[in-house]
């Protein structure tokens, strides 16, 4: 059987592709009006008094606003895509990053109101509010915060793993790989579909053979690269945007903290283990998934653009995307990917 959806090669299908287009299109639309003064009213009807002074911060999958508040901190509101989550997913993870901070976890938890409900709705729009935290990104490869991250870590699996989550999907192949590749073919110049089709065969076939979607998952937060690890002075690693949270092997909040060559990646992952282990045995079986995960997560990074791409924030965010050398580019490192798949996982014992 195919790994692509009947879609991929159907442009005028009606289904499918065509129906998350066209879900998205109306997203963008939705997203045109939402103005400062919107952003304010949203907030003012959560029970908080903006001070009028607004900004938009960096965020491309949803909208997200700084807004400041009468004789208070600012608070961050998240305005969220239409039609990407549902609300019961958007109030488990709620739920979770709550249930984590309850433990005594730094993460960036929602606010709630007094009935203890966490999504608002304002005016068409789903929103969040959150506490806005300061502090600074991690630095490369530092083995002490990436001990202090492993620490960090091993505590949310422990807590993550006392339940499931009903309503979150999880990190599969056909979410993570068939699903963007049919997006991508929509997209990709015709000269190179062949190699495209080709090489996502392939990596299905390795991703397939490692046994991932075999493997017991846990609650994570789905997207923990250093963009989402808040480093403080005085507390530590913070965990953000839970976002994407999904049920997936522990392994896939840890490997894309590594960075450089296999040597560097060794010692960083020995620096994140250790810490791990003193809250939670961690599965060395899984360090054969990471090249597997890489895999997935490079044809889903180019799926998400794809889809996104009517969107006018996408064009001005990634200029470099959808031009014949990127696509050129990708498909080469698909194939340089592929070959990353028959090497040894990373390994410390």
């Amino acid at each position: 059987m195919s790994v692509f959806p009947s879609h991929a090669t159907a442009p005028d299908d009606a289904g499918g592709a065509d129906d998350a287009r066209r879900d998205a299109g109306e997203s963008y639309a939705d997203y045109a009006r939402l103005s400062p003064d919107h952003v304010i009213a949203a907030v003012e009807s959560a029970g908080y008094l903006s001070d009028a002074r607004v900004f938009p911060l960096n965020s491309y999958e949803n909208r997200v606003w700084q807004v400041g508040i009468e004789d208070a901190q600012p608070l961050v509101a998240k305005f969220y895509r239409p039609h990407r989550w549902s609300d019961a997913q958007l109030r488990e993870e709620h739920a979770f990053t709550r249930e984590l901070a309850d433990a005594g976890l730094p993460v960036v938890e929602p606010l709630a109101d007094a009935a203890g409900e966490t999504l608002f709705h304002h005016d068409g729009y789903r929103y969040a509010l959150f506490p806005r935290k300061g502090g600074q990104g991690l630095e490369a490869g530092d083995p002490d915060q990436l001990h202090r991250i492993g620490m960090l870590l091993g505590r949310m699996h422990a807590v993550a793993e006392t339940r499931p989550f009903a309503a979150r999907p999880a990190l599969t192949a056909a979410r993570f790989l068939d699903e963007p590749a049919g997006h991508v073919l929509a997209l990709l110049p015709a000269h190179l579909a062949s190699r495209y089709r080709d090489v996502v065969a392939a990596l299905r076939e390795g991703v397939t053979a490692s046994g991932l979607d075999g493997v017991r998952g846990i609650r994570t937060q789905g997207d923990c690269h250093p963009g989402n690890v808040l480093w403080t002075r005085d507390d530590g690693p913070w965990l953000l945007d839970f976002d994407d949270c999904q049920t997936a092997p522990a392994v896939q909040d840890l490997w894309m903290l590594l960075s450089g060559t296999r040597a560097e990646q060794t010692l960083q992952l020995a620096e994140l283990l250790d810490g791990y282990a003193m809250f939670r045995d961690f599965d060395s079986a899984e360090l054969a998934l990471i090249e597997p995960l890489r895999a997935l997560r490079m044809v889903h990074h180019a799926g998400w653009l794809a889809l996104r791409w009517q969107d006018p924030a996408f064009p001005r965010a990634f200029p470099w995307f959808d031009t014949p050398a990127w696509w050129q580019s990708h498909v080469d490192d698909l194939e340089v990917q592929l070959s990353r798949l028959g090497e040894p996982p990373l390994a410390l014992w």
